[in-house]
């Protein structure tokens, strides 16, 4: 029989230089899991700390959150040295020069600029609207800046005022991509003539607003920009998603260029000196490039980026000044996060240790020694360099921990020092059931597949018992790993709770979930659903085996929200012989409407609906919604402007037309895709609840 575990409030942790910040239940009662203590304000698990910035100084740190547990968050400060958070009303947020000896900041909307110490404060730009985009230059002397659709400069020195660019009538704004040495600047402009404008209308007023929002791929244009001479220079145009960095010296400017569909990727190498160009890299794939990432050192002609070439996402060092391109990592296993913590140093994350945690390390490009800075097992995110680059701030959770917010002295690195202590007293009165973290191998004995298991209560090897199983959205996500979830922290609530009412609940990192390599995220292009059903089926055959046999098969019940909801639909008419059930949020039911809400996600997945309309057909639930045998439940925000209320509507139409009677429906007028009232919450699991009550036992 599998091992199960269970996290009692006698283990709570206690950690180094944790300040005293947890949220006050203001009761002695003990806090009860139930649908009204997860869903309701307070939250059980208090609200998690986000970090806002760094003060002024770097000695102390601003982030967001309520110590009463409560959704509406305030700004609170904290010394790095250790201190209890003050709340503030209000911070300017500072941008620190190169040389970390100013920062410049607004406040009014105006631009401004001080000493790091907060001495020498001066206005240097009066805005009629806000000031926004505040680069510095590699020289610590001047400041770019957009404002109102237009870029300027103004150098710090002897103040004086240059606008860059001067829009002609019905020109679009201008948007300021950063420095090209100290006389340069790149530049970018969007065009969405092409696009199309999407309807999410709103209800709850007086009068119906129709809500027009415009969406598609822009075509865009990338400049560089000579400050002195005030020429602008065209350097690429087109429909592309491309990104644009600049050397330290300016000389060197390096494009990251992709198609709008992720299938290529070039790496284009302009030596503004010379007036030439050349390709550093390539890279080419039949599913869709994901996470790219391309940073010049900050003072050198080298630059890393990151890429899937070899089929796990890693790090290349490139030398503009040669055009040598040489890989710093390898394995099977992804650099989830990487910067430059000097000409020499890269700071970087990976998940080698184990797909569900994140280590850190930093790599010397000279020597290629690498060290490393982390060893307790845990699931590390969120990194945030300080601006000097001597301390990193991340957030770090283990399994039934939510996250708090960590750092390492990187100019004396030692122990992790816990800067928070954000979770309430409550949260360990409850007996939090540790899930059972599993890697499992797919049917076709080669694909390795992450799942984590929840036991009924009082589970019994001798009694068979329903199942629910939760599918995770966004569909490039991972959602199973060695911590508190923190996309999906309420349905993991509610997921304990289920256990507690006699169910199994499963949840499978199925192929399309990120951190396992381009294969097994790419395994789904032009054809969502089929893998990710066969996984969560071989989930469920895997827990049966090890069980001996104590899952009710006969009564599966589905559910998630957006891509999660999705899943919810499709694996019902997929495998009806091994789902019976689903709950399906914010759903996507017809692949089309959400080409044309949102091209950037469903364009690299399943192409263009006109030239590949088999694709869209195969992979939409809508196709499938007369051949729909078990009840449903479709839950949506009427106002979401993500995925609309309509793939709710047609899908519920095709039901009601095959006079499917077993399906519910609840629309709620007020929310978007991500639910923000504390009732609607509770309403819709409230529903969910229930609707798995009647239909699995």
């Amino acid at each position: 029989m599998v091992l199960r575990f269970l996290l009692s409030a006698l283990l709570c942790v206690s950690f180094f230089q944790a300040a005293d910040l947890r949220a006050q239940s203001g009761s002695d009662e003990k806090t009860e899991l139930t649908l009204e203590t997860i869903f309701l304000e307070p939250v059980i698990p208090g609200i998690r700390p986000s970090l806002y910035s760094f003060s002024a100084d770097q000695n102390a740190i601003y982030f967001s959150w309520n110590d009463s547990s409560y959704y509406d968050t305030g700004l609170y400060e904290m010394e790095l040295s250790g201190s209890e958070p003050v709340p503030v009303d209000s911070v300017n947020r500072p941008v620190h020069s190169p040389n970390n000896q100013h920062i410049a900041y607004t406040k009014d909307g105006d631009l401004y600029v001080s000493r790091t110490g907060g001495s020498g404060e001066r206005r240097l730009f009066k805005a009629l609207f806000p000031v926004y985009s505040i680069t510095w230059s590699p020289n610590s002397r001047q400041i770019a800046f957009a404002h109102e659709g237009e870029i300027w400069t103004v150098d710090i020195a002897r103040p004086s005022i240059h606008q860059v660019t001067r829009r002609s009538d019905g020109e679009t704004s201008f948007n300021l991509n950063g420095w090209a040495g100290n006389n340069a600047l790149i530049l970018s402009q969007s065009d969405f003539t092409d696009a199309r404008t999407i309807y999410f209308p709103e209800y709850v007023d007086g009068f119906v607003e129709p809500g027009g929002s415009t969406r598609g791929i822009p075509a865009v244009t990338l400049y560089h920009a000579d400050v002195g001479s005030g020429s602008i220079d065209t350097v690429m145009s087109g429909l592309h998603r491309s990104s644009i960095e600049a050397s330290y010296s300016g000389r060197f400017v390096a494009i990251d260029s992709s198609g709008a569909a992720l299938k290529d990727r070039d790496i284009i190498l302009h030596d503004m000196h010379r007036g030439t160009k050349s390709i550093l890299f390539t890279d080419s794939t039949d599913g869709w490039l994901y996470d790219r990432e391309l940073e010049f050192a900050p003072g050198s002609e080298k630059m890393f980026f990151l890429s899937e070439q070899t089929g796990w996402n890693h790090l290349y060092l490139a030398d503009a000044l040669t055009g040598d391109v040489e890989q710093l990592t390898e394995g099977e296993y992804e650099i989830t996060w990487a910067e430059w913590l000097s000409d020499n140093e890269i700071i970087y994350a990976n998940n080698e240790a184990d797909y569900g945690e994140r280590h850190i390390f930093i790599l010397n490009v000279e020597s290629g020694e690498t060290k490393r800075l982390t060893t307790e097992a845990a699931y590390r995110y969120q990194f945030n360099l300080s601006p000097d680059k001597s301390k990193l701030i991340y957030a770090k959770t283990f399994f039934n921990e939510p996250y708090e917010l960590f750092m390492i002295d990187l100019e004396n690195p030692g122990e992790e020092i816990q800067l928070t202590n954000s979770v309430p007293d409550s949260f360990y009165d409850i007996d939090w059931q540790r899930e059972e973290y599993v890697r499992f191998t797919g049917r076709d004995g080669e694909t390795e597949i992450s799942m984590s298991v929840l036991y009924p209560e009082n589970y019994d090897e001798n009694q068979t018992y329903p199942v629910v199983v939760f599918a995770h959205g966004a569909g490039s996500l991972q959602n199973v790993y060695k911590g508190w979830s923190n996309n999906y922290w309420r349905e993991y609530m509610f997921n304990q709770l289920l256990t507690r009412n006699g169910y199994f609940v499963i949840d499978v990192d199925f192929r399309h979930s990120t951190g396992y390599g381009r294969d097994f995220r790419e395994d789904v292009t032009n054809w969502m659903g089929r893998y990710e059903t066969m996984d969560i089926v071989d989930g469920l055959d895997w827990v049966q085996e090890e069980t001996g046999g104590t899952l009710d098969l006969g009564n599966v019940g589905i559910y998630g929200g957006s891509y999660g909801g999705f899943m919810a639909l499709y694996t019902l008419t997929a495998a009806p012989n091994r789902f019976h059930a689903g709950a399906a949020l914010r759903k996507v039911t017809n692949w089309r409407n959400y080409y044309y809400a949102n091209p950037w996600y469903t364009l690299p997945r399943l192409g263009d609906p006109v030239a590949v309309p088999e694709h869209y057909d195969r992979s939409s639930p809508l196709t499938y919604a007369d051949e729909l045998q078990h009840p449903v439940i479709l839950l949506h925000g009427l106002i979401d402007d993500n995925v609309g209320a309509q793939d709710a509507f047609q899908y519920a139409e095709e039901l009601i037309q095959n006079q499917h009677k077993e399906f519910e429906m609840m629309i709620y007028p007020s929310e978007r895709h991500s639910f923000t009232n504390p009732n609607a919450w509770y309403d819709e699991y409230s529903r969910i609840f229930h609707f798995f009550e009647e239909h699995l036992k």
